[in-house]
């Protein structure tokens, strides 16, 4: 399937070099100046990926994320010359799925981009085949319920909003319920990558999914932390 990767930062030489280098891996590109112009982007084209820079003017990328989490569930990859783990967190809070920072290099950007594409084909964003949907399964625990078929979660009938990072992380924890999974186990078989001084990562989004899933997520009945070994779903009749 040939997939539309949105590249969104107000540098020119950026946006060239980006388009070069997604263009030569078989990409289709779309280019944007700012969120404005990404949200735009998004309602004409069918995107399946987005890089955002996070400083922009008009609107940034951070307030862009979030209005693009409204529609869709399609990977965000932010690229800032920030690195510091403030900004990280922002972003991964408000619906980003990785981190990139300027200057970047391109093998690891392409390496990312090609992971992120991965995880949102294996979610069902891109297309499920008929054998693909009769093999998969429904998780349930409680009130809380993961149907792999529809590539939906509920909670008590309500339909929660996941990422595909989210819908991964929760997928394996309820398919493997009542085992811990430590913060670098999960990251491997989630992101397909080796983790590297990842907890912090894993951590936000099990934070971020814990406030979609749990009535109250300081006092969480499904979604919980075994203190120095990992995180696990509690499986509930």
């Amino acid at each position: 399937m040939d997939y539309t990767v949105l590249i969104c930062d107000d540098d020119e030489d950026i946006l060239s070099a980006l388009q070069i280098y997604l263009s030569q891996e078989g990409y289709k590109v779309v280019r944007a100046n700012n969120g404005l112009e990404a949200l735009q982007a998004m309602e004409r084209e069918t995107i399946h990926l987005v890089i955002l820079d996070i400083m922009m003017p008009e609107m940034d990328g951070i307030r862009a994320a979030v209005k693009i989490r409204e529609i869709s569930n399609v990977p965000i990859l932010f690229l800032s010359a920030k690195g510091e783990d403030t900004d990280r967190v922002l972003g991964l809070n408000m619906g980003g799925d990785d981190y990139v920072t300027k200057p970047f290099n391109p093998v690891e950007l392409l390496a990312r981009v090609r992971a992120a594409l991965r995880r949102y084909a294996r979610l069902g964003g891109l297309h499920d085949t008929a054998d693909s949907i009769e093999a998969k399964g429904i998780y349930q625990s409680g009130g809380l319920m993961l149907d792999d078929n529809r590539k939906q979660v509920s909670i008590d009938g309500e339909e929660v909003a996941l990422t595909a990072l989210e819908y991964n992380i929760l997928k394996l924890l309820m398919a493997h319920m009542d085992r811990v999974f430590s913060s670098s186990q999960i990251y491997e078989m989630v992101w397909d990558e080796p983790a590297f001084h990842v907890s912090k990562t894993v951590s936000v989004h099990i934070r971020n999914i814990r406030e979609k899933i749990e009535i109250n997520p300081r006092e969480p009945q499904y979604l919980k932390v075994i203190y120095g070994l990992g995180y696990k779903v509690v499986k509930h009749k």
